[in-house]
């Protein structure tokens, strides 16, 4: 059963004569893909103010990409997207490669940013009442991990438990002190 191309779409049918074995049409194809990545590329660039100096690696990766996934494409669909695409995230690539560093004074930044505000003490005083509810082993845990930022691995070394049964653990009692909370917003 053939498959449509819309009569609008010469990519799509270039694409298709290409799969067949038209290499003239294959090339003339990368061509015009290439002129069209390459234009992405650069207004990508320019609007990140990167320059165009990686434009040139990202439309040859594009094209690379397209040519060793060309198998992807589903000729039932237009061309025009799925190559954009690739290209899109080729160009997105190159950009996180070429990085940019942006560079910002802090020594001012103490008269600028707000104090912390003070901690609200009913916030602490509801975690332990909930906390109160666990049994004395999930709570040293919840303690731990929770509340004092110890890690996973340093909690399981001071209660001589493997870093799995504490994180088993962990999952049960804030189930456990979820459960308590809902019951407790009745």
């Amino acid at each position: 059963m053939p498959v449509e191309v819309p009569p609008d779409d010469p990519w799509s049918r270039m694409m298709r004569a290409a799969i067949a074995g038209d290499e003239g049409v294959y090339r003339r194809l990368l061509e015009e893909i290439g002129r069209s990545v390459r234009a992405m590329a650069r207004a990508a660039f320019a609007r990140a103010r990167l320059g165009d100096a990686d434009v040139e690696d990202a439309v040859q990766e594009t094209l690379l990409a397209i040519h060793l996934k060309r198998h992807t494409w589903d000729p039932s669909q237009k061309l025009a997207p799925w190559a954009n695409a690739v290209a899109r995230h080729k160009i997105i690539d190159a950009m996180r490669r070429r990085g940019t560093r942006r560079v910002e004074n802090i020594e001012d930044f103490q008269d600028v940013l707000a104090a912390p505000a003070n901690e609200d003490p009913h916030a602490l005083s509801d975690a332990r009442k909930l906390m109160a509810t666990l049994n004395p082993r999930q709570r040293d845990i919840v303690q731990s991990i929770s509340l004092d930022g110890q890690s996973i691995a340093a909690t399981a070394a001071r209660l001589t438990m493997t870093e799995v049964a504490v994180r088993v653990a962990l999952h049960r009692a804030l189930k456990s002190m979820g459960a308590a909370w809902r019951r407790s917003a009745r």
